[in-house]
C-alpha cells in the first residue's frame, strides 16, 4: 500500500472531523473532499469519487462509510477501524451528553420550548432533503410510478422492508426484458395489504430489553439505503408504531438532536438508546446501528467494480432508493400533521424550507435561531 498514513494522524484527522463536521452527509462529504483530497492529498479525486460511488451501493450512513473506506485505503484494516470509530465517537459522546440532560431536565418548560421551536425547522430540513434527493433519484417515468405506488403501500401499512425489496426487484426485472411482469408484480404487491404483510401500530407496549434494542438498530443499519433522513421512517415504524417505546414528540426530539450535533446523523440512535435504556442503551444502540457499515465496507470493496458495471444491480439500487424516499415522504407528512399546528410553526417551517432551497442557508444556523426563539418564548 502506497502513501500509508500513521494511525495516530488518521485518528487525529477523523476525530476533528467528527467533532466539527456539521450539516449532514452532503456537507461531510464536501468537507472530506477539501481536507482529504485537496489539502492532504491522501487520495486522488478519482479515488475519492470511486469510494463515493461505492458507498451509494450499500446500505448505511454514506459519509461514515466513506470515512471507513478512506481509513482502509490509507492504513489497511487498522485504519478502517480507526477512521470509522474516530468519526463516530465524538458525535456519539456529544449526543449522549444531550440525551442525559434531556432525560434529566426534559420536563422543564424552557427545554420544551427549545425543542418545540426546533421541530418545524426539522420538518423543513427533511422536506428539503426529500426534494433534492427525489429530483436526483427519480430518473424515469418508471421510477416515478414505483415511488408513487411505494408511497401508497407505506401509507396503507405495508411493512417497509417488503416495500424496499419489492421495489428493488421490480425495477430490476425490465433489465431482463420483463417489464410487463414487473408492472404486474409491482401493483399486486405494493397495493395489497394482507395481515401477513402489514404491521399496524402496536396495541400494547412491548417490554424494553437491550437485546431487542440491539436487534432493531442492527436491522436498521443493515437495510437503510438513501439519506440518513430515511432513518426517521424506520425509527417511527419500529419504536413508535410496533414497540411503543417512543412517542411522536420524542421521535422528533431525537431527530432535532441529530441535526444540531456534528458527525453522522445516525448518532440519533445514541439519543434514542439513552432515553430508553440509559448509558447501556446508548452504547448498545450506537454499536448496533454502525456495526453493519463496517462490515459492508469490509466486504464490498473488492466487489464494487463488478457491481457498478451491472445493469441489474444498478436497477435494484434505483428501486430501493426511490422506495426509501417513499418511506421518508410518508413519515414527513405524518410528523408535519402532528407538529405544524397553528400559524407560527407553519410560518417557521415554510420560511426555513425557502431558506434551505432558495438561499442554501446552513441548516445549523436555522436550528440555532429556532432554538433561541423557542427558549425566549417558553
Amino acid at each position: 500500500m502506497t502513501n500509508r498514513v500513521p494511525l495516530g494522524q488518521l485518528a487525529k484527522v477523523f476525530l476533528r472531523l467528527g467533532t466539527t463536521a456539521f450539516g449532514g452527509p452532503a456537507a461531510h462529504i464536501a468537507i472530506m473532499d477539501v481536507d482529504i483530497v485537496q489539502r492532504r492529498r491522501w487520495l486522488t479525486r478519482e479515488e475519492f469519487l470511486d469510494y463515493l460511488g461505492a458507498v451509494n451501493l450499500i446500505p448505511g450512513p454514506n459519509s461514515t462509510e466513506l470515512a471507513i473506506h478512506i481509513g482502509f485505503a490509507r492504513a489497511g484494516w487498522p485504519g478502517l477501524l480507526v477512521a470509522g470509530s474516530c468519526f463516530i465517537l465524538p458525535a456519539a459522546f456529544i449526543v449522549g451528553l444531550i440525551a442525559w440532560a434531556y432525560a434529566r431536565y426534559g420536563t422543564l418548560p424552557a427545554v420544551l420550548g427549545v425543542l418545540d421551536g426546533v421541530k418545524p425547522v426539522v420538518i423543513a430540513i427533511v422536506a428539503q432533503a426529500l426534494w433534492q434527493l427525489g429530483r436526483t433519484a427519480i430518473k424515469s417515468t418508471w421510477l416515478a410510478v414505483v415511488s408513487v405506488l411505494a408511497i401508497a403501500a407505506v401509507a396503507g401499512g405495508v411493512h417497509e422492508l417488503l416495500v424496499l425489496l419489492t421495489a428493488g426487484f421490480v425495477c430490476a426485472l425490465p433489465t431482463l426484458g420483463a417489464r410487463g411482469t414487473a408492472a404486474t408484480a409491482l401493483v399486486a404487491t405494493l397495493t395489497s395489504t394482507p395481515h401477513a404483510m402489514t404491521l399496524a401500530a402496536a396495541a400494547t407496549t412491548v417490554p424494553f430489553s437491550l437485546t431487542t434494542l440491539f436487534v432493531v438498530f442492527a436491522k436498521i443499519g443493515a437495510v437503510l439505503f438513501g439519506s440518513g433522513y430515511v432513518l426517521l421512517a424506520f425509527l417511527r415504524a419500529d419504536f413508535v408504531d410496533r414497540l411503543g417505546w417512543l412517542t411522536e414528540s420524542q421521535l422528533l426530539d431525537s431527530v432535532a438532536v441529530g441535526q444540531i450535533t456534528p458527525g453522522p446523523v445516525f448518532t440519533t440512535a445514541t439519543f434514542v438508546g439513552y432515553v430508553l435504556g440509559g448509558a447501556p442503551g446508548a452504547v448498545v444502540a450506537t454499536l448496533a446501528i454502525f456495526l453493519p457499515a463496517f462490515l459492508f465496507v469490509a466486504l464490498s470493496g473488492p466487489l464494487v467494480p463488478r457491481v457498478r458495471r451491472s445493469r441489474f444491480a444498478g436497477a435494484v439500487l434505483d428501486g430501493v432508493t426511490v422506495a426509501s424516499l417513499a418511506l421518508m415522504a410518508v413519515v414527513t407528512w405524518q410528523l408535519a400533521r402532528a407538529t405544524l399546528i397553528g400559524p407560527l410553526p407553519i410560518i417557521v417551517c415554510a420560511v426555513s424550507f425557502v431558506a434551505l432551497v432558495q438561499y442554501r442557508i446552513n441548516a445549523t444556523w436555522l436550528i440555532a435561531a429556532a432554538a433561541v426563539v423557542g427558549w425566549v418564548s417558553a
